[in-house]
């Protein structure tokens, strides 16, 4: 597999001068945001809507090509081949994550592969895959080592942009998808009522409406408890964690 220049940075920490005075370079693949970053409520558009539940852990990305099949997967910010090379690297690179390809392989793997090549919506190029990685006590981006992880889908990109809210639970239901907690017009009274805690949520929601990657909007809600759990946690820091 080639590695694409433009999209690559090479890491200076990583070179090394080896026993016969060449240079050894341990490249770690940086690329440019895999999954975009998602506008807070402040200006929230007004609209129909799908909310799903946000979960609090680590963004993986998962991609996919017809002949390759899965081939490169990693964080919103690096992508390591998907072979037993590319894992070991992605796993020194990421203490904590171990376990998250295996739970991949298990659960999506072969389900998505299945779907995208009978399905001719998902007649695409490349597919990326997008899932969130966490335990029951895992808090901004960090997780206690012993505590059973799990992985949720929570979108999918073409070529054509990131498959629609409607259209991704209709196609994606059958599997760990994100929990869906309501449907409707995105209104003040329901961004009070997710700060609030009234849908059962513990960090926030994630709003999604559009009928297209086209016209596609997405804004993410958080709840007060979990300001508060920030506040107490990273003090003066606590909104470079919210929204």
């Amino acid at each position: 597999m080639q590695v694409d220049a433009t999209k690559v940075q090479v890491d200076a920490t990583k070179v090394q001068v080896n026993a016969t005075n060449k240079y050894k370079i341990d490249i770690m693949p940086r690329i440019q945001l895999a999954y975009p970053k998602i506008p807070g409520s402040k200006n929230y558009p007004s609209g129909r809507c799908i909310a799903f539940e946000k979960y609090d852990g680590t963004n993986l990305h998962w991609v996919w090509e017809f002949e390759l099949g899965w081939y490169g997967f990693g964080t919103r910010r690096d992508r390591f081949d998907f072979d037993e090379k590319g894992i070991a690297d992605f796993n020194a690179a990421h203490p904590g994550l171990e376990a998250a390809h295996s739970i991949f392989q298990t659960l999506f793997a072969t389900p998505l592969d299945k779907l995208f090549q009978e399905n001719p919506i998902y007649n695409s190029p490349e597919i990326t895959v997008f899932t969130e990685f966490f335990g029951a006590s895992s808090f901004a981006g960090m997780h206690k080592p012993d505590e059973p992880k799990q992985l949720i889908l929570f979108d999918v990109e073409t070529n054509r942009g990131i498959v629609p809210p409607e259209q991704f639970v209709q196609d994606f239901s059958d599997l760990a998808i994100a929990r869906v907690v309501y449907r409707g017009k995105l209104t003040g009274q329901f961004v009070e009522d997710v700060r609030a805690g009234k849908y059962g949520v513990a960090e926030g929601v994630v709003c999604k409406g559009g009928n297209s990657p086209v016209d596609l909007w997405m804004v993410k809600i958080k709840t007060n408890a979990y300001m508060k759990k920030l506040q107490q946690a990273f003090q003066d820091d606590w909104e470079n964690y919210w929204e």
